[in-house]
């Protein structure tokens, strides 16, 4: 049996967010049409996430990868600047071209705005 989904999803696990994250993603892909990767940091250890991702593609065909940080992301500490966030998925968005998949990429501000990167 074949399953599919929209997208992949990566962000952090952070409890604060989580709800802008439920709403946000139930608008833009429905329920349950989209691979959820909720890792400390997002995509700061983007080698483990990037592992994650492939399966998702692999297993269920997604169509397209959505990478969202967060402001005052406690994996980052002090560094976690909104520029070293940008930085950070600009690098994870390189390192997934091999899949071929189109990359949207989001900082997520503490009162829930998505600002497209």
């Amino acid at each position: 049996m074949v399953h599919t989904c929209e997208a992949v999803v990566v962000h952090c696990m952070d409890f604060r967010l989580q709800h802008f994250l439920n709403d946000w993603l139930e608008k833009r892909f429905g329920k349950q049409n989209y691979d959820r990767i909720s890792w400390a940091g997002g995509v700061r250890e983007f080698a483990i996430v990037k592992t994650q991702i492939q399966m998702s593609q692999q297993l269920h065909n997604v169509k397209k990868i959505i990478l969202i940080n967060h402001e005052d992301c406690g994996a980052y500490g002090p560094t976690g600047t909104k520029e070293r966030h940008v930085s950070d998925l600009a690098y994870a968005e390189e390192a997934v071209k091999s899949l071929y998949l189109p990359v949207e990429k989001y900082y997520l501000h503490l009162n829930g705005e998505f600002e497209k990167i």
